[in-house]
């Protein structure tokens, strides 16, 4: 039984990884075939950076991907505190209900409903130009805050609900002792929720693709349009340059909740340590 799970859960990462490793590996080919590998060389990645369509499409993409990423961080952690202060527990159900829509919701829905409410707002107020990076950003802030909130929320349900009355008993306004006394507490869950808002914002195509105007085009929408001729090895090479990066974030996440987890672990021992001296 034990030989079958491992001959299972290595299946299952050969499906998952496979692909990546393939488009590591031919990154550095010196051809460009998808089948040969000729050598060894950083000629797609010198092109990558020659390419000024491609980088301003990147660029475009962090931008949209950092806002996004950091309004609706603020935005979440604000709702999930106001959405664990809540006593009514239908009140409570609703609102959760209301998170899930989203995630739930098939990007294609969301993205066309959106586009038709951001077309209809334009007209109603005259505008040239319906769709725009606002409009784009305030798509991506919509899908990217049920994310937050289901990561901030969990930590404030563990969080000890002693810490802001503490915190307001020694002189400390409700605002103060959120920052000073449950902010700290609650920040692994902030972290991960930043983080996976950057990185569903950098990843999205299809509500980007009905959110986007004319001026403005993010990386996934650059990388689609190319497909109607050919997408050259130099997309490789920014796919692996974003892996890493993406890579390197989850490490840095990881290692902050495990460095949390761990303070707050010693801060439970010399917690009891201090009672049984006592």
């Amino acid at each position: 039984m034990k030989r079958a799970s491992k001959i299972y859960t290595a299946l299952i990462m050969v499906f998952l990884f496979a692909p990546i490793a393939i488009l590591l590996v031919f990154s550095f080919n010196r051809a460009k075939s998808l089948s040969v590998f000729s050598g060894f060389s950083l000629y797609w990645y010198r092109e990558l950076f020659r390419d000024t369509e491609t980088l301003k499409a990147v660029s475009n993409t962090l931008i949209l991907a950092v806002s996004a990423a950091l309004i609706s961080t603020v935005m979440g952690t604000a709702a999930a505190v106001g959405i664990n202060r809540i006593r009514s527990r239908l009140l409570r159900s609703a609102l959760d209900s209301v998170t899930n829509i989203p995630m739930i919701n098939p990007d294609i829905i969301t993205g066309i409903s959106l586009m038709l409410m951001f077309v209809f707002v334009g007209r109603l107020f005259g505008a040239a130009t319906s769709l725009s990076f606002w409009t784009m950003l305030i798509a991506h802030i919509t899908f990217c805050l049920p994310y937050v909130i289901l990561q901030v929320l969990p930590k404030l349900q563990q969080m000890d609900k002693s810490l802001a009355e503490a915190a307001m008993d020694l002189g400390c306004t409700p605002l103060r002792a959120f920052f000073k006394a449950e902010l700290p507490e609650i920040m692994p869950g902030v972290i991960t929720g930043l983080i996976m808002a950057f990185t569903l914002s950098l990843d999205d195509f299809v509500i980007s693709y009905f959110t986007s105007g004319n001026g403005f085009q993010t990386l996934p929408i650059r990388i689609y349009n190319m497909t109607k001729k050919t997408v050259t090895p130099k997309m490789y090479a920014l796919a692996t340059i974003i892996f890493f990066v993406i890579l390197a974030l989850l490490l840095v996440s990881n290692l902050y909740d495990d460095e949390s987890a761990q303070r707050r672990r010693d801060a439970k021992n010399k917690k009891k340590t201090r009672e049984v001296k006592t």
